[in-house]
Parts: C-alpha cells; structure tokens; sequence
C-alpha cells in the first residue's frame, strides 16, 4: 500500500511539472502593464511606461543582463513578466517575430518542449507545442497544448502578439500568453514576454503534492528574506516554477534572435549552444544537464520536429527557413 502511494505520488508530480511547463510556456508574450482591454495605442503606452519605470532595474540586477521579472498570484491567477532589452534593431524583430512559424524554432529550445509544429486555418493559425520530460523523448509520446495565434498589432513602433488557449490541464483555464516590442534608441529593443492562467481546486491539491516531493527545493528568482547568514532566500512554489520556465523562454527568444546572424545551416546548433550557455549562468535555478546531454537531445528532437511538420502541413514545410524567417 505504500508502495503504490509512492507511485501515484511521482505520476502527480510527473504530470504537475507538465502542467507548469504550459503555464510558461512561454512566457513568451505580454507586458504585464497591459491588459487584454487595452486598445493598441493604450497598450503602446503602458509598455513604455513600464521600461521607463524600470530603467534602473534593467541597469542593475541579479541577472547580470538588462532584465527584470516579476510574477504574482492572487485569487487563483497566476502571472509571469520577464521585460528586457535586445541588441537588436525594433525592425528585426518585427520582421521575424510577426512569423507564427518562428516561434517554433524559438519554444522548441526549452527542454520540456520536444517538438512544435505550425498551421493555417482560413483565418488563424495554430501552434501545437509537444511538452514531455526534459530528457529525449518522441513527440508521440508528449502532451499537446494548442494556442491560438493572434497578431493584435504591427507596426513601425510597435508589436503586439497573443497566444490563447480557453482550457488546460487541471482544471486550468484562461491562458493567455503574450508578446510586446517597441523600439528604443541605439538600434536596440525593449520586450516584454508573459504569461497568465487561472486555476482550480485540483491544480492546487497537486501542488501540495509536487512541492513536497520531486519540486522540494526548487527555487525562482524573486527574493522573498535572507537566511540567518545574511544569504538570499528565493521563492519556492508554482511562482518560482514559472520563474524558473519564463526565463527560460526569454533567454530562448534572445538565443533565435542572436543566431540568425550566421548562416542558416549553422543557425540551429548556434542557438542551441548558445541557449545552454546563457541558462547556465544560473545553476542554482535552471540546471537541467550537461551540455553534451542537452545538445544531444536538441538535435534529435530538432529532427522529429522536421518530420511532424511534414505531416502536419506539407506546403508549409518545403518553405526555406531563411524564407520563413524574413516573414516574405
């Protein structure tokens, strides 16, 4: 009897981390500023007003790179901001970012996200991303989570993009993750990712669960105290665990954007290498493996995903990527 309770502990725990992973999955997309009432030049507004408000956070911090975070849970809504500032010119973000199909490239580098495939319908487009463990696995043996893409606005000063998805798992609904961009001075960018969902009574009873056993000691990013050594103190829970997967979706976007300065053939092991690398910054949080392991699994997955494309959308998969990738 004891055994089998051990079992269905580590099923919950399995499955809670799936979960978590969706709820950041992303973490690719919002500022926190804005909501989804906001018409365009209201939300333009709101962004600018959180870079200006945050301008000496993004010159010091504990990340050692110009960005901030922060998240929240109230009322059974939870949220993830991660803003920062890109070396690279507004008018190539937006011309690579307004590319649904980009965001595979980009999601696919988180180690839970073992494929994403892209496709049109008459009047939107979807994305499926594959959510499994963060070692190897087929993409037929993952969880799908499927997003609606929407672009709310592009233009010269500004870039809004939404994914939504009305219901996830344990009795998640309400996700929405979304993307903003304005231009800033010196051929730089300000970007804002995040993600929000709310939850039910079933997510919270496996909580309890998960962060008394397989996430017992995992750790995000906010300080909440120091210890009786003076040390620092991070946040624990489903905030910190999101902290954890927003990051890495930042430092992913941040990864898809500084390889496309290389040739195309190149641009996959750049962008995985370099991903690695940037997560590694932060052992304490987000180590997963060994380099070699990660980019090992990458490059298989990478493989599968060509494949599932192919099934999915034929068309749309002959497209070169250097096509893609310039929105033309």
């Amino acid at each position: 009897m004891i055994y089998g309770n051990a079992q269905e502990r580590h099923k919950t725990g399995n499955l809670l981390k799936v979960f978590l992973l969706f709820a950041a999955a992303a973490v690719l997309f919002s500022a926190g500023p804005a909501s989804a009432a906001d018409g365009p030049k209201q939300a333009e507004d709101l962004l600018l007003d959180a870079y200006h408000r945050n301008m000496s956070r993004l010159e010091k911090n504990s990340f050692g790179l110009p960005l901030f975070l922060d998240s929240s849970e109230q009322g059974g809504r939870v949220k993830v901001d991660v803003c920062g500032i890109f070396d690279h010119p507004f008018e190539d973000v937006l011309k690579l970012l307004r590319v649904p199909a980009n965001w595979c490239d980009i999601v696919s580098l988180h180690p839970n996200v073992k494929a994403c495939t892209y496709g049109e319908l008459p009047n939107e487009w979807l994305l499926t991303f594959y959510i499994g463990r963060k070692t190897y696995q087929p993409p037929e043996a993952a969880h799908q989570v499927i997003y609606r893409y929407h672009k709310v606005e592009q233009r010269l000063g500004y870039l809004d993009v939404v994914l939504s998805a009305g219901a996830g798992p344990f009795g998640t609904k309400d996700h929405r993750m979304r993307f903003e961009a304005l231009p800033l001075e010196g051929e730089k960018s300000f970007v804002c990712v995040s993600y929000a969902y709310s939850g039910g009574v079933s997510l919270r009873l496996a909580e309890k669960v998960y962060f008394a056993t397989l996430g017992l000691g995992k750790e995000g990013f906010t300080v909440t105290g120091t210890d009786r050594r003076g040390n620092p103190v991070y946040i624990g829970g489903a905030r910190g665990a999101l902290e954890r997967n927003a990051v890495r979706y930042y430092l992913a976007l941040q990864s898809f954007m500084d390889a496309l300065q290389y040739p195309e053939e190149i641009r996959f092991s750049r962008r995985t290498a370099q991903w690695y690398d940037l997560t590694d910054r932060y052992r304490r949080q987000l180590f997963e493996m060994e380099k070699k392991d990660y980019l090992k699994f990458k490059a298989e997955e990478h493989k599968n995903q060509g494949l599932l494309q192919w099934h999915v959308a034929p068309g749309l998969r002959q497209a070169p990527e250097q096509l893609r990738h310039s929105g033309n």
